[in-house]
């Protein structure tokens, strides 16, 4: 596959890991884990697509 920019794009996956496993840490302090892995899946997912159009736009 031919990659047009020399520059390496930034991962979003390991943003998304991250924020869904602290959001069901702190879901869990404050008794409701399923409601913070729904909210850190949000975030992850919203982190991923900010990092994707940076990139996008860097290009």
């Amino acid at each position: 596959m031919k990659q047009d920019s020399g520059r390496a794009s930034r991962a979003g996956g390991a943003i998304i890991a991250l924020t869904v496993m602290a959001g069901a840490i702190i879901g869990n302090h404050y008794g409701e884990p399923s409601m913070g892995t729904l909210i850190g899946t949000g975030v992850g997912v919203a982190c991923a697509i900010v990092l994707y159009l940076i990139d996008r736009r860097r290009s």
